[in-house]
């Protein structure tokens, strides 16, 4: 079973594909081409802004967790 990367190696990949999809949109002949790349970009932002709010998350149940310690040492005192 693969193991999870690290948030800040799958924004960089992110950010690698965010460049590629946007050297396409350059290239693309067609409107066609052009609108299955902005589709393309939507979706990686979309995956990066996911990213982003999750470390937010996580953060704000580490600061919940610290608080419920800090309240439960203050009852056992």
């Amino acid at each position: 079973m693969k193991k999870h990367l690290p948030s800040d190696e799958i924004k960089k990949e992110l950010d690698i594909l965010l460049s590629k999809i946007n050297a396409l949109e350059v290239s693309a002949p067609d409107d066609y081409q052009k609108g299955i790349i902005k589709v393309l970009r939507v979706l990686v932002e979309g995956q990066i802004h996911s990213v982003n709010e999750f470390e937010h998350l996580k953060k704000a149940i580490d600061l919940l967790t610290l608080q419920l310690f800090e309240v439960k040492s203050k009852t056992n005192s």
